[in-house]
């Protein structure tokens, strides 16, 4: 199948696969679909695909999992990169195209879905009416301590002279609050690749300053994006709270294209 990627989640531990990232796209015909578990780190740098790249890839549905865009590779090593989607040429119109194919505004409306079990939508693109804040808070700086522990001696036994190198852990959770098209409040965490590069990124041009760092990925996400761009969020659910959370989304990625202008038509 030939998948277009846009979401690439900031990476998490797994005691069955090292160490995953979530990797999400839209096939050919609009449709979502989520590949898990693919181990990027672990990739061969020429296999590791871009965020807006087209990949041909072996998928089967993932049958354990009851969401249904929901799919595992089956030869990782044949997944074949194609073309990037870029805006070199200063224009967006491509991505908007493949990307806003379908967008949701009302959450309420979307959380439905996602609990209907004939349904269970967890991967939708969604437009907020309006961004209220940008906010972080600190969060446990080092992984489980038992899982790191197996996880490093997995790696020793399998390339002792060379042994895998966990990523960092973010010491801080980032949030949107913003409102749908009905006017519900919703505080909703960011878990993309791009953030948690941004504040590592930030962190090291502040010296170790953890306080200017975040309010620098302030300025990004809030100042540019929020207020300037016309931003759009990439949302999924996870399959642990997929059922039983209230609202089970998180935001697992941006869009955010130029704000168009919008002209007055000459009527005269």
């Amino acid at each position: 199948m030939r998948v277009f990627i846009t979401v690439k989640t900031y990476p998490t531990l797994s005691a069955t696969y090292r160490e995953l990232v979530c990797t999400a796209g839209l096939s050919d015909d609009g449709k979502w679909i989520r590949i898990y578990p693919i181990p990027f780190r672990r990739m061969d740098y020429d296999q590791r695909y871009k965020k807006y790249q087209w990949v041909n890839l072996d998928i089967a549905r993932n049958t354990s999992d009851p969401r249904p865009e929901s799919h595992r590779p089956t030869n990782i090593e044949a997944m074949q990169l194609l073309d990037e989607v870029d805006t070199e040429n200063g224009t967006w119109a491509t991505r908007r195209r493949l990307v806003l194919n379908v967008v949701h505004t009302n959450l309420g409306a979307l959380i439905e879905q996602a609990k209907n079990t004939e349904i269970a939508t967890s991967l939708a693109t969604f437009k907020p009416q309006e961004i209220l804040a940008f906010e972080y808070e600190a969060t446990d700086r080092e992984w489980d301590k038992d899982k790191l522990q197996q996880l490093n001696q997995l790696d020793l036994f399998d390339n002792a002279e060379n042994p895998f190198e966990v990523v960092n852990k973010l010491p801080y959770k980032f949030f949107y609050k913003f409102l749908d098209d009905q006017g519900m409040e919703s505080r909703m965490m960011i878990e993309d690749w791009e953030i948690g590069m941004l504040f590592w990124n930030c962190l090291a041009r502040h010296d170790g300053d953890e306080i200017r760092a975040c309010e620098e990925v302030k300025r990004k996400y809030f100042d540019d994006f929020a207020l300037t761009k016309d931003l759009h969020f990439f949302l999924g659910t996870t399959r642990q709270y997929h059922f039983v959370a209230p609202n089970p989304f998180l935001i697992i990625g941006t869009f955010h294209p130029p704000a168009e202008v919008q002209t007055e038509l000459d009527l005269t």
